[in-house]
């Protein structure tokens, strides 16, 4: 019976050893170690993972702030790139308005008293003016230009681009007589023989009171409209020749424009000069052959001396426009200053020393105080708003505190 029991016994010994060794772990153990170490690391403790994020949650607020930093950095940088663009259209826009609004003052500005416009309502062709020949119809606007002048060519240039004036006299192109000079000397050479202009085949040809009258009548005979303008001293005259030159050639914007430059010249010159007291007495004297000549009333020369703050000797003495006079009329003029406006090559220095070894001139108050200046021909002989420089040059001669810097040297040009 025991001996049964015991058989029955052993197989279910059998069965739990079985089970047992199917439970345990068949890995080398060496590898068991390394195989918690990876359970440990893939699913950590509870308490370590809440140590990770508390670490991690500062770098992320950091790092959130920065990336914060960066987009306000940027749209500071694109409010103040845009307020910098508004600024500049802003700017051009007034820039824009500024032109406009000039341009519509130069429309709106009337050409009313201007001597020579015929109908100054008349802003289209042709168009109709007066000159000393007689009134001229311009059938159109004119794009070669001749004047066979000097000072209408320094005004002609400053009213229209240099490539409308297509041809000048010669004197035009020597720099001791012209201010233009340099910007006509690749231009043709015209003369006063009409053939030499008719070849040019001219629009229109502004001229002066002296040119031939019989040169008029060729030219006009050709079918070329020719206006003989008056060339007079003075400030109001020199802005009747432009704005009426302006209208010639169908330049009224530019001419109002330049008028206004040289305007503002001249009333900033006379602001100064006009209100000095005890004006010295100024003699404009000149030799040529031997011969003396002083510039009285209604000459050019006059004029710079009124403008640049002097008292014209030689209308004081009632002389009137150029004349030839003495030694004597030199002494009974008595200037305190003498202006030479005689070219170098002409020998205007050495009249001026033969002035200071005169001994009948010692006394002359200009001779005694050493006040003979050689000034600059052109600017002071020239029928045209040159004569401004003249007057400019002589009032710092005559007013050196006043007037401590040279003037500019120059006028604007038409674009």
């Amino acid at each position: 019976m025991i001996h049964r029991l015991w058989l029955s016994v052993i197989p279910a010994l059998l069965v739990v050893g079985l089970l047992f060794a199917a439970c345990s772990d068949d890995s080398p153990s060496q590898q068991q170690p390394a195989r918690q170490a990876v359970a440990q690391t893939a699913e950590p403790e509870p308490q370590q993972a809440q140590s990770a994020q508390a670490q991690a949650a500062p770098q992320q607020d950091q790092q959130s702030q920065q990336s914060q930093q960066a987009q306000q950095g940027q749209q500071d940088q694109q409010q103040a790139a845009s307020q910098t663009r508004q600024q500049a259209n802003q700017q051009e826009e007034e820039e824009v308005q500024a032109e406009q609004a000039q341009q519509t003052d130069a429309h709106l500005r009337s050409l009313d008293g201007v001597r020579g416009i015929v109908d100054p309502t008349n802003d289209s062709w042709p168009r109709e003016v007066e000159g000393l020949n007689g009134i001229i119809s311009i059938p159109a606007k004119p794009l070669r230009i001749i004047t066979a002048s000097i000072g209408h060519d320094e005004i002609t240039l400053a009213l229209v681009p240099g490539e409308r004036l297509v041809a000048v006299g010669e004197v035009s192109q020597l720099a001791t007589y012209s201010n233009v000079a340099d910007l006509v000397q690749n231009k043709p050479i015209i003369t006063r023989d009409p053939e030499t202009i008719i070849a040019q085949s001219p629009d229109v040809v502004v001229t002066s009171p002296f040119y031939p009258a019989e040169g008029v009548d060729a030219l006009q005979r050709a079918g070329i409209p020719v206006i003989q303008t008056e060339l007079e001293q003075g400030p109001e005259s020199r802005i009747n020749a432009i704005l009426l030159m302006g209208y010639i050639y169908g330049e009224e914007e530019r001419a109002w424009a330049f008028a206004d430059e040289v305007r503002a010249r001249f009333d900033a010159l006379v602001g100064v000069t006009d209100a000095k007291d005890a004006k010295p007495r100024v003699l404009a004297l000149t030799q040529y052959s031997d011969t003396l000549w002083v510039a009285g009333a209604k000459s050019t020369e006059g004029g710079v001396i009124e403008a640049g703050g002097g008292i014209n000797a030689a209308a004081e003495a009632g002389i009137e426009g150029n004349q030839t006079t003495s030694l004597e009329g030199v002494i009974a003029m008595a200037p305190d200053v003498i202006v030479i406006a005689q070219p170098l090559e002409f020998g205007a220095e050495a009249f001026r020393e033969s002035l200071f070894a005169n001994e009948a001139l010692s006394e002359v108050p200009a001779i005694k105080s050493q006040s003979v200046y050689v000034v600059e021909s052109k600017h002071f002989t020239t029928l045209s708003f040159w004569n401004i420089r003249g007057a400019e040059d002589l009032a710092r001669i005559l007013w050196p505190d006043d007037f401590p810097n040279p003037p500019d040297p120059t006028f604007s040009l038409a674009e």
